[in-house]
């Protein structure tokens, strides 16, 4: 397998040479941007924050509070991941406080919309499930119905990245 492919990992072999033959034509670029056209407006930390309180108020009112939410240029090469969703617990005194924080890469800051979205209810749903179970993926598909496809596609665009950077 194409080691740019390696984002495919685990996914049936008809769908990885469909991609395959889109990468080897060239064509994958044209794909991406024929389906999801535009990048977004999310740039700034703030914008970001009401971005994603907008789908933790729609969705999950209930959770536990965020008290932080950014952009992050590390996250994809140290941790092999898109974003974090990180649960500290400190000691105040005789009280426990709890901060829930969501970190996107920043690479996701010129992407289309769609990938941020599915990126920011990944992390959302670890609020209420930690492990990526059943549940984890039936609460992300409620918050984002297109779930499943927006992550292959999401996929797909950090294959392009990969192999625009190279040439």
């Amino acid at each position: 397998m194409n080691p740019s492919l390696r984002y495919l990992n685990g996914y049936p072999e008809h769908l990885v040479s469909q991609i395959e033959r889109l990468v080897e034509s060239g064509k994958l670029g044209a794909w991406l941007t024929q389906r999801y056209p535009g990048k977004h407006a999310i740039t700034t930390e703030k914008a970001l924050y009401d971005y994603v309180m907008g789908f933790k108020n729609q969705y999950l009112k209930k959770s536990s509070p965020i008290s932080k939410v950014a952009y992050d240029g590390k996250i994809h090469v140290v941790n092999n991941a898109l974003g974090l969703h990180s649960f500290v617990s400190r000691v105040h005194g005789s009280k426990l406080k709890a901060k829930n924080e969501i970190r996107i890469a920043s690479m996701f800051k010129e992407a289309p919309e769609p990938f941020l979205r599915m990126l920011v209810v990944h992390e959302l749903a670890h609020l209420k499930e930690k492990e990526h179970n059943k549940a984890f993926y039936q609460l992300c598909c409620h918050m984002e119905p297109d779930y499943h496809q927006l992550e292959f596609d999401a996929r797909l665009y950090l294959i392009h990245l990969e192999l625009t950077k190279k040439s």
